[in-house]
């Protein structure tokens, strides 16, 4: 049975954060590109001073993001690893939205991520004692619109058209509802 971070029916008897390690995590590409890439993202993606999505494609596309015509890229947006990016057509990305991609994260065309979503496909394993990485993929289907201040969580399928309404948290087990 999965708990979410809240629901804490039996904790580890003891957490050692110092055993961390997450060693079996490769996050797709090597430790230059990464630098690289996180110095680029500060200056060109995450500071207000670039207003135009066209030079904001480009570089995301440049370090391996898929990403199709017509998408629209507010200031201080965040992408942790674009390689692991796909963004169909006509997209709007809102400020300030952070895409923290430790694994895919596929946002079909018409969808909107309004300001300050975040979208999350890494956590931790609250009943281990070493808090060990967990990670899923996200997908967000065509025309969705995650609302301001939303959060979608690891392993989540937002159904196309759906609304995920203002600082609401959508989770990997409403992909059914």
């Amino acid at each position: 049975m999965t708990h979410s971070p809240d629901s804490n029916p039996e904790p580890p008897v003891r957490r050692r954060l110092a055993d961390y390690s997450n060693a079996e995590y490769h996050p797709g590409r090597g430790f230059l590109v990464r630098l690289t890439w996180y110095f680029v993202s500060l200056v060109f993606l995450e500071s207000a001073w670039l207003p135009w999505s066209g030079p904001k494609v480009r570089l995301l596309r440049l370090f391996g993001a898929r990403i199709g015509a017509g998408v629209v890229i507010h200031p201080n947006v965040r992408v942790k690893n674009p390689w692991r990016l796909s963004i169909d057509d006509n997209c709007w990305i809102g400020r300030e939205v952070w895409i923290d991609n430790i694994e895919d994260v596929t946002i079909e065309s018409d969808v909107c991520l309004s300001q300050q979503a975040y979208l999350c496909t890494g956590s931790h394993d609250h009943h281990s004692e070493t808090f060990e990485l967990t990670a899923a993929p996200i997908r967000i289907g065509h025309g969705a619109w995650i609302c301001c201040r939303a959060t979608v969580l690891p392993g989540a399928v937002v159904p196309g058209m759906r609304v995920v309404g203002a600082g609401r948290v959508f989770t990997r087990h409403q992909n059914e509802s």
